[in-house]
């Protein structure tokens, strides 16, 4: 509510007033106000006051509207005005002073504010009954806490962070001694919230020594936050394709471990846990090294639960990262554990030839490690030497030409014509099968099939124009960093 007051004074016309105080001002408001009721009754509509020190009052409506029209739009707000403004706005009262104040909004901002702190109250307590089945088994760690061991979200602390989230290193617990990454789960909506529980109920469940335990978690109106354990060896990525000057090569033994580390994690999602858990996005950047390079799969952001292996559902929204995508994933969101299979045959191609799966520094043709490598995989072991990496020192034929063949399996465009995850550690621990295991079974370029791999009809006319769309895509400046959420980087 505006209020236009006259108050009276014995300076000249000429001289600038002094400043009320606020309690001033609103004391002199009511008083003003009781004897205005006092005089015309209840007419509680008028919107301006109008006390003069002497003479009686004037009121037009054109006035009043000119005055309204003035008056300062804020929570709460103070306009002096000397005698002549008043009297060359057409106000008739000879000694006074036009006192405006602006009373409006300043109820219904708090009302506002009320409304909105009850939302994120129920918000949270829905949260909170979604969790329960798994929150007594984690660590719940305070808000402060959380700051306390990120230093108040110190961005030296930072050690990555994805389209929705921000990851931290911190320490925590009794004397601080435990490192651990906190992940921030931003964003207020409801997406978020639902992102957040998934992961939780998701990674809480999960045991395996080739996959980063979550440790707690922490519910606040100021944020959603995951603790996991930090390792303290990097991810792949960084130690793949380092920045910098740094260019030591990662030997091919840790290579080899490192495949089947990986491997065996993902077993364990798609077959070892009570509901078959699909990663996603399994990447480098997602897969982190111990000391002694021991492989961890982590961030679990986009990991959803299928009703079980080889049993497909229609997704929504397609997501993930760009050169990690399975085509029937990528063009119809048809998901599986197959989608897994699809990706993590692209890291072994990059762990075999030491290329980035996007790389635009590559001729014009080659950005695209799965495009440029399907053919060399298809002209059999005569063509391997060109896929390994140059800087590599090979220790092992066997061991790599099992690698070689899992991935060339593994990128089938037909998810029917991949292993599964099983099938694939085993090839690459080198298990025999019933069918010959020579080159041509998995480059599919004979009759003799390794069911359920390699298919000739299905892998031929679309496989080119499907890789390049998913070049296209990447080249219009989605990198892999959109979707990262990794904090080894």
């Amino acid at each position: 509510m505006a209020c236009c007051v006259w108050i009276p004074h014995q300076q000249h016309r000429h001289q600038k007033t002094m400043p009320w105080g606020l309690s001033s001002v609103l004391s002199l408001l009511r008083r003003r106000r009781r004897r205005k009721e006092d005089l015309i009754g209840n007419n509680s509509n008028k919107s301006w006051l109008l006390a003069a020190e002497e003479g009686e009052r004037h009121e037009e409506e054109e006035e009043e509207e000119e005055m309204v029209s003035h008056s300062v739009h804020s929570s709460f707000r103070f306009s002096f005005g000397s005698q002549g403004d008043a009297e060359e706005a057409g106000l008739r009262p000879p000694a006074a002073v036009l006192l405006l104040v602006n009373l409006e909004d300043g109820a219904e901002e708090e009302e506002e504010e009320v409304k909105m702190e009850g939302r994120k109250w129920t918000k949270l307590q829905s949260l909170e009954r979604s969790i329960s089945p798994v929150s007594g088994s984690l660590v719940r760690f305070s808000y402060s806490q959380i700051r306390a061991a990120t230093q108040d979200f110190c961005r030296g602390r930072e050690l990555g962070r994805g389209a929705h989230s921000r990851v931290y290193k911190g320490k925590i617990g009794a004397g601080r001694r435990s490192a651990v990454a906190i992940k921030r789960v931003e964003g207020q909506d409801r997406e978020s919230a639902k992102a957040f529980c998934r992961e939780l109920l998701i990674a809480s469940s999960l045991h395996n020594p080739n996959i980063v335990p979550l440790l707690g978690f922490c519910v606040d109106q100021e944020g959603l936050f995951l603790v996991y354990k930090y390792v303290s060896g990097g991810s792949l990525d960084s130690h793949l394709h380092p920045h910098g000057s740094r260019k030591k090569v990662l030997s091919w033994r840790a290579r080899y471990k490192i495949a089947l580390g990986v491997a065996h994690a993902i077993g364990y999602l798609h077959y070892g846990t009570d509901k078959c858990v699909v990663h996603r996005d399994i990447k480098p950047s997602n897969i982190l090294l111990s000391s002694n390079k021991t492989p961890q799969l982590c961030d679990f952001g986009l990991a959803t639960w299928t009703h079980g292996p080889s049993l497909p559902f229609l997704c929504k929204a397609v997501k993930g990262t760009f050169g990690y995508l399975s085509p029937e994933y990528f063009q119809h969101g048809k998901l599986s554990d197959k989608t897994d299979v699809y990706a993590f045959g692209v890291v072994l191609l990059e762990l075999i030839t030491g290329r980035k799966v996007i790389d635009q520094s590559r001729p014009q043709g080659d950005e695209n490690l799965v495009l440029w490598a399907k053919p060399l995989l298809q002209q059999g072991e005569g063509a391997m030497e060109k896929l390994i990496d140059p800087m590599l020192k090979v220790t092992s034929w066997h061991e790599m030409s099992r690698m070689v063949r899992a991935a060339s399996a593994c990128v089938k465009n037909d998810e029917c014509a991949r292993p599964s995850i099983d099938q694939v550690i085993g090839m690459l621990e080198g298990e025999e099968f019933s069918c010959s295991t020579d080159w041509l079974t998995f480059s599919g370029n004979n009759s003799c099939l390794l069911s359920p791999y390699a298919s000739q009809s299905h892998d031929q006319a679309p496989e080119r124009g499907d890789m390049k769309g998913h070049l296209a895509l990447a080249m219009l400046g989605v990198s892999d960093s959109d979707e990262e959420d990794s904090y080894g980087r």
